[in-house]
């Protein structure tokens, strides 16, 4: 079975090219650039999603096809919106024409919770553009798909457009954490590993043409993970709460009146959230400070905590 991963150089899409390998899939990667994490046993496609010819000839021969390309963040998408259309409508669209053409099994595409929003900005608007496409194409040509809906993703290989990779980075970096809102708001967040592992098990036939939202099994106020963090750096980083300076975000739920549901999908096992963080404090850590050989200091206190 051959699995192509669009956009498998970044930060979900890499976690869901391991997980695919894991389950036995000769796994191809796509990207404009090449992946740092790039296994022997996997195939790298340096590539742009415009490119027609070279996304069809990649697709040629694949059973399962995810797209995890285009423009991913929020207000990026806002500051580039011929871009955002570009390459999230358009190259989405050329995509899905590769997998029609090459009679492709399952079409798997990253679509936001913000497709339920009001919130979301242009961001939202080429997501929802996306999820109409991908239906018609299954109208129109019997394309299966999954249309997956992830909820606050953490964990390695992030960088500071993640919200908890930020909050730690700020933390070590200036010993203080700096947020815009009061804190209140509520997320759902689900380390990627747990995500990735998700994201192939909708593969299973129960899962062809249906929305399937993958997120935490509970939500926690964004203060109190500053706060978890803080507790782990002993008390000793500073939290400011700052007034907001855009409206594209959510406060307590993302969701609002729409006539597609999606399906939850819950995992068996699970990483904790307070263990996921303190493994990435760990791991920035020892990142930005290498320790000599043989200090173990912290990872002895993490176990102790």
């Amino acid at each position: 079975m051959k699995a192509i991963v669009f956009g498998g150089s970044g930060f979900l899409g890499s976690h869901v090219a391991d997980a695919l390998t894991d389950a036995g899939y000769e796994t191809v990667i796509f990207d404009i650039k090449n992946s740092p994490w790039l296994r022997p046993s996997q195939w790298m496609v340096i590539g742009d999603i415009l490119d027609e010819s070279q996304v069809n000839s990649t697709v040629e021969g694949a059973d399962v096809v995810y797209n995890f390309a285009g423009i991913a963040d929020i207000d990026d998408a806002s500051l580039r919106p011929i871009e955002s259309v570009k390459y999230n409508i358009l190259g989405n669209t050329i995509i899905l024409e590769a997998c029609r053409m090459a009679q492709v099994r399952r079409y798997v595409f990253a679509s936001s919770i913000y497709v339920y929003s009001k919130e979301g900005s242009i961001y939202r608007s080429t997501k929802q553009s996306c999820e109409l496409l991908i239906e018609n194409y299954q109208d129109l040509c019997g394309l299966s798909y999954t249309i997956l809906r992830y909820g606050s993703l953490y964990g390695p290989r992030a960088d500071d457009r993640n919200a908890i990779h930020s909050f730690i980075n700020q933390a070590l970096m200036n010993g203080k954490i700096q947020r815009y809102g009061d804190g209140d708001e509520l997320r759902e967040y689900i380390h990627v590993h747990d995500a990735a592992r998700g994201s192939v098990d909708i593969l299973d036939d129960e899962f062809a043409n249906q929305h399937v939202i993958i997120t935490g099994y509970q939500q926690m106020r964004v203060r109190d993970v500053l706060f978890m963090i803080r507790e782990m750096m002993e008390q000793k980083i500073e939290i400011e709460f700052l007034p907001p300076n855009e409206n594209y975000h959510y406060e307590i739920t993302p969701y609002s009146f729409a006539p597609r549901i999606g399906r939850r999908l819950t995992c068996r096992s699970y990483l904790d959230l307070g263990q996921g963080i303190l493994d990435m404090v760990y791991t920035l850590y020892t990142e930005k400070t290498p320790m000599p050989t043989g200090d173990r200091s912290m990872t002895e206190n993490s176990h102790a905590i």
